[in-house]
């Protein structure tokens, strides 16, 4: 049996974001000093110990969830280490897929999340471990059994979850144009079928989301991380779980005026366990 530890590259560095430990690690304290709370000073912080990062699965065609080939995860702050354990405990369940490393180099859903997870836990980096869950196209009832599963995970203070997601992709090359035009502009229709899902998502109401994408079909890449973490919370809230979740902040890439732009939007929350 072999004892070689397998690594994941950090393959966007360099094209998505600054594969230079120095400039990375500047470029996010500047970043993260802008960022304004909206929650209430904490009277206590408990550092997780494992970070679950769900990302959607961009280039390969997954009817479930798939774990990484990897041991490690590099980033060029510092190299990420997976719970072999909880990994374990997941393949253990038969709903898992094992996706080959070129793959998951290939892909930058969770990886994009490496760097913020890394800086924001760097005192604390011997001391946790991250579980990436690459998620496919996911049925409904798919979404139930994912979130059931994970609920115990969610439950547990010392897990943290991140899920990965845009929010609209419009224009023709994304082949998606919806308009509403009592909105007005373009990029105002947008934000306002955005903001209508955002909504619900804070509803914490899986069935309502589901049936908001089956009517605006809005391009949502990470709609099935989101729908895996509302069928978890859906549980636990079963269980007497008081949860709130609410969306921080929103932009969009750039403002549609016609036919010819495009624009991706970009929306963060945070979940918050009473």
């Amino acid at each position: 049996m072999s004892n070689r530890v397998v690594c994941r590259e950090a393959s966007h560095a360099g094209s998505w974001y600054s594969a230079s430990g120095s400039q990375l690690n500047a470029q996010l304290e500047g970043w993260l000093s802008q960022a304004q709370s909206t929650i209430r000073p904490a009277r206590a912080i408990i550092a997780p110990r494992r970070v679950f990062i769900l990302g959607p699965s961009h280039h390969v065609p997954l009817s479930r969830c798939a774990l990484s080939p990897a041991d490690i995860y590099r980033t060029p702050l510092y190299d990420l280490r997976i719970d072999q354990k909880v990994y374990a405990d997941l393949w253990k369940t038969g709903l898992f897929e094992r996706i080959s490393m070129q793959i998951d180099e290939d892909e930058h859903s969770i990886e994009m999340h490496l760097p913020y997870t890394a800086k924001a836990m760097e005192s604390h980096k011997d001391e946790f471990s991250i579980v990436p869950v690459l998620v496919g196209a996911l049925s409904e009832s798919k979404e139930q059994e994912y979130g059931k599963l994970l609920s115990k995970y969610l439950a547990d203070p010392t897990n943290l979850f991140i899920i990965s997601s845009d929010f609209c992709h419009w224009g023709q090359r994304f082949r998606y144009t919806y308009y509403d035009e009592s909105q007005g502009e373009i990029y105002r229709s947008i934000e306002n079928l955005d903001k209508m899902g955002m909504s619900i998502i804070e509803q914490l109401d899986p069935m309502s989301f589901t049936n908001y994408l089956k009517k605006y079909r809005n391009t949502i890449c990470g709609r099935h991380p989101i729908g895996v973490l509302l069928n978890a919370v859906a549980e636990l809230r079963k269980a007497g779980l008081e949860m709130n979740f609410s969306f921080l902040n929103y932009a969009q890439s750039s403002q549609c005026r016609n036919w010819q732009d495009s624009s991706v939007s970009y929306a963060a929350g945070a979940l918050i366990v009473h």
